[in-house]
């Protein structure tokens, strides 16, 4: 493979930062752009630092911002596009999730094929898949069941009709007449050390006397360690890139989960803090048929009161079937065609997300103790 370069998305978060320090590893890799809307200092000084023949540059734009893609996209060999806008609560406005997920995935493939890029890997997620009813068990799921989601929430929606775009522009003619390759991959919920979700969910717990929120004991999923889910974005980028690999890769999209037992979301919250003395809510909760229709109550009287005053309900039905489903997935398509095997194994993974977990308990100690000098 000749010298080559790769533009990432999303670059300064959860995903993108694990990609962009694998990336720089890279054979032959002659430059890796990191492209955001805005980073971290924190985020910078780390990317300056890392030890690479490979330029770095940082970019600050926004994704739709279809000049500076084209611009961005100049040059470049393989885009890795993880950059999105996560929301299950609605506290987004709908119009900037789809903008941010769907516009500026067809933005930025439009400006790879202006530009030239002939790899494009799309960072999807298993919620393009469902889970659709609470009632219906899906385990260890494969690409061949083609299972889909139906829900119009922002979130899926705007993922599933991204998806889609990405991987119907395969086979697309770039501006100099050679041919642009697309994959996707579906990662499952994914964990590890800065995850915004468990960060939240440790820090209530915290400010509740350690007790961690009872939101999914039903759930039977098998969430995947966020290096992980980088590695697979890096195969996938090599996959696309080998003659031999190509033909089996373009077009196609893959579930990407690890050995992370198969578990509920709770257990897995309860499993990575129970060194700092974090526990699970013993008290008594509502069976889940019960939760659901609260959900739909709520959503309705939320609905009603739409043009007088803006409801925002606790949680809904989209996340309440999210929170509790049984909704595994096999990842022997992508280790098949992209030759994944995880690269950090359950008890590493549990390991360095615990250490991380017990920083978020001492710096809140820090914060009480500073409350009451």
């Amino acid at each position: 493979m000749p010298g080559w370069s790769c533009l990432v998305t999303g670059a300064g978060g959860f995903v993108g930062q694990r990609i962009i320090r694998m990336l720089v590893q890279e054979k032959e890799l002659q430059e890796v752009r990191a492209l955001d809307k805005v980073f971290r200092t924190e985020t910078k000084e780390e990317f300056s630092k890392l030890q690479t023949k490979a330029k770095v540059t940082m970019l600050e734009g926004d994704i739709l911002d279809a000049q500076y893609l084209r611009r961005a996209c100049q040059g470049i060999s393989v885009v890795i596009h993880t950059a999105s806008v996560m929301d299950f609560s609605r506290v987004i406005p709908r119009q900037t999730i789809l903008d941010v997920n769907l516009k500026g995935t067809q933005n930025l493939l439009e400006a790879c094929v202006q530009a030239s890029v002939p790899a494009f890997i799309y960072c999807s997620t298993v919620d393009v898949a469902g889970p659709n009813s609470y009632k219906k068990i899906i385990l260890n799921g494969r690409e061949e069941e083609h299972h889909e989601s139906t829900w119009s929430n922002p979130y899926p929606y705007s993922k599933r009709m991204a998806e889609k775009a990405v991987l119907a522009a395969n086979g697309s003619i770039l501006k100099n007449g050679g041919t642009l390759h697309t994959c996707a991959l579906r990662p499952m919920y994914i964990y590890g050390e800065r995850g915004q979700f468990l960060s939240r969910i440790i820090i209530m717990a915290l400010k509740n006397k350690g007790i961690l929120n009872v939101t999914g004991k039903f759930s039977i999923v098998n969430p995947v360690y966020v290096e992980n889910v980088a590695w697979a974005h890096i195969l996938a980028a090599r996959g696309l890139r080998d003659p031999k690999k190509s033909q089996n890769v373009q077009g196609q999209f893959y579930y990407i989960s690890d050995d992370t037992p198969h578990q509920s979301y709770d257990d897995l919250n309860c499993t990575l803090s129970k060194e700092w003395g974090l526990r699970l809510d013993s008290s008594w909760s509502l069976p889940l048929p019960l939760l659901y229709w609260l959900a739909f109550l709520l959503e309705t009287v939320s609905f009603l009161l739409r043009p007088i005053y803006n409801y925002r309900p606790p949680f809904n039905c989209h996340l309440v079937t999210l929170s509790n489903s049984k909704f595994t997935f096999s990842y022997k398509k992508a280790q098949r065609d992209l030759g994944y095997e995880p690269l950090v194994s359950w008890e590493e993974a549990k390991q360095k997300t615990s250490e991380w977990i017990g920083t978020l308990v001492e710096q809140h100690r820090e914060t009480l103790d500073t409350k009451s000098q």
